[in-house]
């Protein structure tokens, strides 16, 4: 062929364990519901920066270290951050990769996250608990858009990845991980449930 591609951009999914995911998922799904109705602070802060919704991100973001349900899939994310630190081919020999930061999000209807990234850490991802028939999935932005200029549209049939925009579905029990510069959403939920995930950074010294 003559075209080649270069500068992939790669993103990991993956269940978090072979087994047991409703079991954990239901302990999981309790305790982010317990953490809300304890954390007035987050409640406050959600609702002024994330309407209708609920997330810990500004009031209780390190989880891992107050809860020990938290620390366990702490251990069980870390395993998965290692395989696709692996997979980008990643230098981290002597290093010492860490879980710095872990919290909730709780999406009812109408709550939706907008296009953002993960600054200050090398690995950012996403833990599903709850995710109900047609509950958004975490959208991915090209991160080449802003330069695309005067290119012209891509074809109704393109492949995959040479469109602009990619939505991995949520679904409970799965790990997804991309790398922290790669901006994401999360569409407006439409569905009559409640939408719970685990957003989580790894940093490495």
């Amino acid at each position: 062929m003559p075209v080649r591609a270069w500068f992939p951009t790669h993103i990991y999914c993956e269940p978090l364990q072979k087994s047991g995911l409703a079991r954990l998922n239901a302990d999981l799904a309790e305790e982010c519901r317990r953490l809300r109705d304890f954390d007035a602070a987050g409640r406050r802060w959600s609702a002024k920066n994330y309407p209708g919704g609920y997330t810990s991100y500004a009031s209780m973001n390190e989880l891992h270290r107050f809860s020990s349900t938290f620390a366990a899939l702490e251990q069980k994310l870390l395993r998965h951050a290692r395989s696709y630190a692996a997979a980008l081919e990643l230098d981290l020999r002597g290093r010492t990769v860490r879980l710095t930061d872990c919290w909730v999000n709780i999406m009812p209807p109408t709550a939706a996250h907008s296009l953002h990234l993960h600054p200050l850490s090398f690995i950012s991802g996403t833990y599903y608990v709850a995710t109900p028939a047609g509950c958004p999935g975490l959208k991915f932005e090209d991160p080449r858009l802003s330069r695309f200029m005067a290119a012209p549209p891509r074809l109704p049939g393109a492949k995959p990845a040479h469109r602009a925009h990619v939505t991995y579905p949520a679904k409970a029990g799965n790990v997804l991980l991309f790398e922290s510069w790669l901006r994401h959403e999360v569409p407006a939920n439409r569905v009559d449930a409640e939408r719970i995930s685990i957003s989580f950074n790894f940093n490495w010294a």
